[in-house]
């Protein structure tokens, strides 16, 4: 008993959990939350990299969820113990997306190569963090763009639950359209929006874990697919499997060839990718999670960008693609996390998930599409802090917002609210009131559209 007590007196020393006014069992339910909302990742990424990290005769799935698994494990434990907050990184979508399938597979790039201009990316970013370029940067955004981002970030999140449930699907004339609504992974989704729903408004503790729950029990007793693409059959190997050990990945990144190749718009993209994937994020589960002070300043931000940037290196040297915060992360703050004590649950789950992956793919996409709806939803307060009457700050905030799930990118949405606020202010006759650093980012943005 007396040592459990001293855990508690510790963790409450190293997170400050009674100075946030949280509790142990709040942030372990938190980071339990965020962790099954993003655990898709240990799945989605090594199917997308697999597309362009191939080896011969070698089946490199298995190893690429264990790089997943320990580049976000790393990633995230540096975010608890260097930021202390509440937030997740992982690789991103976007970027891993952009890494398979425009590097490698569209420009011919080895992918070897390709993981030595992430790792280059990635000192780049830690060297414009210590700098603390990326802290100024932060400060820049005007309120009014960050307002926005929290809400198209609440958009981007829905948007995605839409899709992985498959009540918003393709089409060919409209782009978008309805899905089948009768189908069983539709039904888990909307029965899980209600559950997550109802326990929210009866403030239930742990209303969206509970509702990530339900909706599964419902796959599994309705026959729905889950992460493998079959339905649930039990677990035939059981609840621990071994660790497959990267040795194709680990340090495989060819960094001499990245620099002898003259990678350097890859390098650009990446690096440009990964400050505004990170930065909007940032600011709109900050924003949601009141972390920012009057100004809209995040405390502590040059060690929350820090942890942010080598975690991209070891990403690299691990053999993945780059890491971002994840707007998942907003699910755990909902659920009353406030410290890095949340992280560092994500960051054990992930690494235990190492062992015990197959439980993870029990919990199919579409049950923990509920909580990014619902999650979504919340996050849409932000938008009454925003004077739509007025077009010089209200159109750049209406870009940001709508760009983010049109385009599927936080990086485009912020992108163009920076770049249409520089713009409009300037040719209104109001460009002093306009931060230099802002016409710096627009240039850049404009080079980045170039290229």
């Amino acid at each position: 008993m007396a040592r459990l007590t001293g855990i508690r007196k510790r963790l409450d020393h190293v997170f400050q959990l009674r100075a946030n006014r949280s509790s142990i069992r709040t942030e372990l339910r938190a980071g339990l939350t965020t962790y099954l909302t993003m655990a898709y990742i240990l799945f989605v990424n090594p199917s997308v990299l697999g597309h362009a990290i191939q080896i011969p005769g070698i089946d490199l799935k298995p190893e690429l969820l264990t790089t997943t698994a320990l580049a976000t494990a790393f990633a995230t434990m540096l975010m608890a113990f260097l930021g202390k907050y509440p937030l997740a990184i992982a690789p991103g979508m976007g970027l891993n997306a952009y890494f398979a399938f425009t590097v490698v597979a569209g420009q011919g790039v080895p992918w070897q190569t390709a993981l030595g201009g992430v790792f280059i990316s990635g000192i780049v970013f830690l060297a414009i963090s210590v700098a603390r370029i990326r802290e100024v940067i932060f400060t820049a955004i005007p309120l009014e763009l960050k307002h926005a981002t929290a809400a198209g970030i609440g958009l981007f999140l829905a948007m995605i639950g839409f899709t992985n449930s498959g009540i918003v699907v393709g089409h060919p004339a409209t782009l978008i359209t309805i899905g089948k609504l009768s189908s069983t992974p539709v039904i888990v989704t909307i029965a899980g929006i209600l559950v997550t729903a109802v326990l929210m408004v009866r403030r239930i503790p742990g209303a969206i874990l509970f509702g990530i729950g339900a909706s599964t029990a419902l796959a599994i007793v309705a026959g729905a697919p889950v992460f493998n693409g079959h339905p649930f059959a039990g677990l035939p190997s059981g609840i621990i499997a071994a660790p497959v050990w990267p040795t194709h990945l680990f340090m495989a990144m060819d960094v001499k060839g990245a620099m002898a190749m003259g990678l350097i718009h890859i390098v650009f993209t990446f690096t440009m990718i990964e400050l505004f994937d990170t930065a909007g994020t940032l600011v709109g589960i900050s924003e949601k999670a009141g972390l920012l002070d009057a100004k809209g300043r995040l405390p502590r931000a040059s060690q929350v960008f820090a942890a942010d940037a080598t975690a991209n290196i070891a990403g690299a040297m691990l053999g993945t693609s780059p890491m971002t915060t994840y707007i998942e992360s907003a699910a755990g703050i909902e659920e009353g996390g406030k410290t890095g004590l949340t992280a560092l649950t994500v960051a054990l789950l992930f690494l235990a998930s190492v062992v015990f992956w197959p439980l993870a793919g029990v919990i199919p996409p579409h049950a923990t599409a509920p909580a990014m709806i619902v999650v979504g939803c919340m996050m849409m307060g932000s938008l009454a802090k925003i004077k739509w009457d007025n077009l010089l700050t209200g159109l750049p905030a209406f870009l940001t917002l709508a760009l983010m799930p049109l385009t599927y990118s936080i990086s485009n949405g912020i992108a163009a609210g920076i770049m249409s606020w520089c713009g409009i202010h300037a040719l209104a006759g109001k460009g002093r009131q306009v931060h230099w650093v802002l016409y710096m980012l627009a240039f850049l943005l404009l080079m980045k559209v170039g290229l």
